[in-house]
C-alpha cells in the first residue's frame, strides 16, 4: 500500500491525483491502532517527498532536502484526514468510500493551503490572500476529489477482494 501511494506522487498525473486520501481511510477502517494508521500514509508521502524534493524539483531546494515545511502541512493534514476516516468508515461501503474521499480531499485542501498562506511566499498574509490561495488550489482540489474516489475503488475493491481469499485479512478490523 506504500508503495502504491508513494508511486502514485511519482509517476505522471494530474496534480494531486494520487492514492494518499484512500490510503489514509483504509488506513482508518482496518488497522486496529491509529499510529499505524497515520504512519504508513504519511512514510509514503514522505518517501515519495524525498524524490521529489530532490530529483524532480531539486533546483528549488538548496541542497538536500529531507523535510520542507510543505511537508510538515501535509503530516498535519494526515492526521486529520485518518481522524475523519475513523468516524464515517466505522461501516465500510460504497457510501462511507464515497463520502470519505470527498471529506479527505477537503480536509487536505483546507490544510494545505493554509499551509502555502502562512509561508506567505506566495501570497499575503491577508484575508484577501487567504481567498485567493483557496481559489487558486481549486483545480487540485478537483484532482483530489477524482485521485481518492479512484484509488479509494482500488484500494478497497482489492482489499474486498484478498479479505475473501486471506484468512488472516477476515479477522481485521
Amino acid at each position: 500500500m506504500i508503495v502504491l501511494a508513494a508511486m502514485s506522487r511519482l509517476l505522471p498525473h494530474p496534480p494531486n491525483f494520487t492514492a494518499i486520501g484512500a490510503l489514509c481511510l483504509l488506513g482508518a477502517a482496518y488497522y486496529s491502532k491509529n499510529w499505524w494508521a497515520i504512519l504508513v500514509p504519511i512514510l509514503a508521502f514522505w518517501v515519495s517527498d524525498l524524490v521529489l524534493n530532490n530529483v524532480i524539483y531539486a533546483e528549488f531546494f538548496e541542497g538536500f532536502s529531507f523535510v520542507s515545511i510543505h511537508f510538515m502541512w501535509s503530516a498535519i493534514a494526515i492526521v486529520a484526514m485518518v481522524a475523519f476516516g475513523r468516524v464515517i468508515m466505522k461501516k465500510v461501503n460504497v457510501k462511507s468510500v464515497f463520502g470519505g474521499a470527498i471529506g479527505v480531499s477537503l480536509i487536505f485542501f483546507l490544510i494545505s493551503n493554509l499551509g502555502i498562506w502562512i509561508s506567505g511566499a506566495m501570497y499575503p498574509l491577508t484575508a484577501a490572500g487567504l481567498m485567493a490561495c483557496y481559489t487558486a488550489g481549486l483545480p487540485f482540489l478537483l484532482n483530489s476529489v477524482a485521485g481518492n474516489l479512484f484509488f479509494g475503488a482500488v484500494l478497497f475493491g482489492s482489499y474486498s477482494f484478498f479479505q475473501s481469499k486471506v484468512p488472516a485479512l477476515q479477522q481485521a478490523h
